[in-house]
């Protein structure tokens, strides 16, 4: 019995550094588990107390802003203003509604701010505001005209006061709407043509060619329009791009 004691005494002396060590490596892990506890937990409160980022409020998104010099003024067919062209060869295009806007706020030679989305095949800018810096006054396309308002003529009708004409002179440039829709000449009359009919003489509309167009035109404040219905690069040479003219002349504008 004595050996057995001395035997098991010997023994628990051989283990008690065993034992110790697992105490200890039980006393490190429960510090470490304590320890990444509370990182836990402060990362937690921290990720409460953080502000949240709001996302952009609809509606303040600004489109990209363009600066130039206005050198033309562009009509409809009707004698009403669509837009300007820039000294670069920038087209700014707005509705014809914004007429009265248009020509009280912007003048030939002015520089001017353009906010709009550019057209991803040509040099046109459909425009959301433009502001003149010389008057201080912007217009602003605040989308469709307001009820009541006036139509167009019908494609093919001559607007009030139009006269059967022919301009002649070299494209300085085209024009578009977004597709080719015209050519301005280097006296400054437009020539408006359909898209569909403009497209398969494309060519005739390069700068530097020789155009002639005759149709029923307008003299306005603002410039001459011709509202085509033949076009080629000689009178002698001309295609039919809208009916022609009635024989009894153009027709009275509806009362």
């Amino acid at each position: 019995m004595g050996r057995l004691s001395a035997a098991g005494m010997a023994i628990a002396r051989m283990l008690r550094p065993i034992v110790e060590e697992d105490r200890m490596n039980c006393k490190i892990i429960g510090l470490v588990w304590i320890a990444a506890s509370m990182s836990l937990a402060s990362g937690s409160a921290a990720l409460a107390q953080a502000p949240v980022s709001s996302p952009t409020p609809p509606g303040t998104f600004q489109p990209p802003e363009t600066r130039g010099t206005v050198e033309h003024l562009t009509l409809t067919p009707n004698g009403e203003l669509d837009g300007v062209i820039l000294a670069d060869g920038t087209e700014v295009h707005l509705p014809p509604h914004l007429t009265a806007q248009l020509a009280s706020a912007v003048r030939l030679g002015d520089t001017v701010t353009v906010q709009g989305y550019w057209s991803a095949y040509v040099p046109l800018i459909v425009a959301a505001s433009i502001t003149d810096a010389a008057t201080g006054q912007t217009v602003v396309d605040s989308g469709p005209p307001p009820s009541g308002s006036r139509p167009p003529p019908p494609p093919g009708m001559p607007a009030a006061g139009a006269q059967q004409v022919t301009a002649q002179g070299k494209v300085q440039r085209q024009l578009y709407g977004p597709d080719i829709n015209g050519a301005l000449l280097d006296d400054g009359t437009i020539v408006r043509i359909g898209p569909r009919e403009a497209y398969p003489i494309a060519s005739w509309l390069n700068p530097g060619q020789p155009l002639a167009a005759q149709g029923w035109g307008l003299t306005t404040p603002h410039g001459k329009v011709v509202d085509a219905q033949a076009v080629g690069p000689t009178t002698d040479q001309m295609v039919q791009v809208a009916p022609p003219a009635p024989a009894f002349g153009p027709a009275r504008p509806p009362r």
